[in-house]
């Protein structure tokens, strides 16, 4: 058995032009970082979300991605995936982001705790950056799309650091299987789950929910 650890902790490196985008750059140049980071409420010390009214915030905090998942699309694209291309701000091994329970809660270190929050959901800016055609519906035929995190305790990690899942809820729903199969059925065991205070459902949350249940008239 693999033991869960944190492969690299990536932040900004610089703004990217994007003026096809809706602020005109782009914060998806994350690279590793060496030595310890702070972990705030919005995210790590020193990283930046360009787009602040479509990313980030405190259910966005942190996006992570599995290295088992970078390992997929390095064989697909043929090319290497390094930590950051994804945007994300931890590359992971051991422990599952896509196949992650949405409300489980992980310990990096010795004291930050996060939370499952949501999939991430690709985007043009995305393509753009990947340079891949058809990115955006690549990623999401894959499914293969990660998770974001809350901060529920601040502190400091590094690379290299043990992640431990120290709550895991019982209503059994994954990031991925939230992503790609959204039901009716889904809808209302986590409307459940939120409202027995199982977990804390991100605000994003309720007008998907809506738009499940009347594409399937209700």
């Amino acid at each position: 058995m693999n033991t869960a650890s944190l492969l690299a902790v990536c932040r900004v490196h610089q703004l990217l032009p994007d003026p096809e985008g809706s602020v005109g750059v782009t914060g998806m140049d994350k690279r590793p970082v060496e030595g310890p980071v702070k972990v705030h409420r919005l995210g790590l010390h020193g990283d930046v979300q360009a787009n602040r009214v479509d990313h980030g915030g405190e259910d966005q905090a942190l996006y992570a991605y599995s290295q088992a998942d970078a390992d997929y699309w390095s064989g697909e694209l043929q090319r290497e995936m390094p930590a950051g291309i994804f945007g994300e701000n931890l590359r992971v091994t051991g422990i599952e982001t896509t196949g992650a329970v949405i409300g489980e809660r992980w310990r990096i270190g010795l004291d930050v705790e996060l939370e499952v929050t949501s999939p991430r959901v690709p985007c043009a800016t995305f393509q753009r950056v990947i340079g891949e055609p058809q990115w955006v519906k690549r990623f999401t035929q894959a499914g293969r799309v990660g998770t974001y995190l809350r901060v529920i305790k601040t502190g400091t990690i590094s690379a290299g650091d043990h992640i431990h899942r120290t709550f895991v809820p019982r209503h059994g729903i994954t990031v991925g299987q939230w992503f790609s199969e959204p039901t009716p059925e889904l809808v209302q065991i986590l409307l459940d789950a939120d409202a027995d205070g199982e977990i804390r459902l991100q605000e994003d949350y309720h007008p998907v929910f809506e738009k499940v249940l009347r594409r399937n008239g209700l």
